[in-house]
């Protein structure tokens, strides 16, 4: 992939998860392992949360921003032709592995989740744990997958809380009870320069500009979901509380379908 035809944030993140891709090996294979979903940063059971549709036989879905692939192996079992797009090779080189070694046919592409080289209407289903959900620009991704979708396909994707966000101090370090910047006008954040754990560059906006831009764009809402840390977690994860993620939602998920 000719990286001059990235954005400047997907290019610095091709970057930052290449670095790190040797990092979320064992984590990958984890998750193929599994014949039942957990999701999210603290692996939530699938059980009230059931982003993706029990049976996609016949279907095609598109996993936005793939990583390993774990999600896109999750939706072949259940039946779809799958493709899965990122934007980091050393990700996917996991991903491609993993498929050969489980026999889980997926179509695994590299490339931007902002510009996929599909048709329109291609897809029946689209689904993004973080992936795209944080890591592309969503006025760009989230028109993007609208695109991709047929009428009536669905979207379904998980990300950080945007109260999360907010309460990230400006040095990288783990999140506290202080809101660091301002809610309204949230939109890019840029981690590749902080003095603790510098990474890379994310997203996200206002609960009421995510159901601006979903009607924008030509989505209905089916369900949001605010997720919390389970009850007997006790250790931190990804620079997020335990105690902080049981009394504020650390996550959430979004359901819509393509008018």
């Amino acid at each position: 992939m000719d990286t001059t035809e990235l954005s400047d944030h997907a290019a610095h993140n091709r970057e930052h998860w290449n670095d790190m891709a040797d990092q979320w090996v064992a984590s990958g294979e984890d998750s193929w392992a599994r014949s039942t979903p957990k999701w999210g940063s603290w692996e939530l059971p699938d059980e009230g949360i059931e982003l993706i549709p029990p049976d996609l036989s016949g279907l095609r879905a598109i996993e936005l921003g793939c990583g390993t692939g774990y999600v896109s192996a999750w939706m072949a079992r259940r039946g779809a032709e799958v493709v899965g797009i990122d934007v980091s090779d050393g990700q996917l080189a996991t991903a491609r592995r993993l498929a050969a070694e489980h026999d889980v046919p997926v179509t695994l592409v590299h490339g931007s989740a902002e510009a996929v080289p599909e048709p329109d209407a291609s897809f029946d289903f689209a689904i993004s744990e973080y992936g795209a959900a944080l890591w592309c620009d969503p006025y760009v991704w989230i028109p993007e997958a609208a695109r991709l979708l047929k009428p009536g396909g669905r979207l379904a994707f998980l990300s950080n809380h945007p109260l999360l966000q907010l309460c990230y101090p400006p040095s990288g370090d783990t999140a506290d009870e202080t809101l660091h910047r301002p809610y309204f006008g949230l939109h890019r954040l840029d981690w590749s320069e902080v003095e603790i754990d510098p990474g890379g560059i994310e997203f996200n906006l206002p609960i009421s500009e995510w159901m601006r831009l979903f009607d924008d764009s030509g989505f209905d809402v089916d369900e949001f979901l605010e997720l919390r840390a389970p009850a007997d977690v006790a250790e931190d994860r990804y620079a997020m509380r335990a105690e902080w993620a049981k009394q504020g939602p650390s996550e959430m998920a979004w359901k819509l379908t393509r008018r």
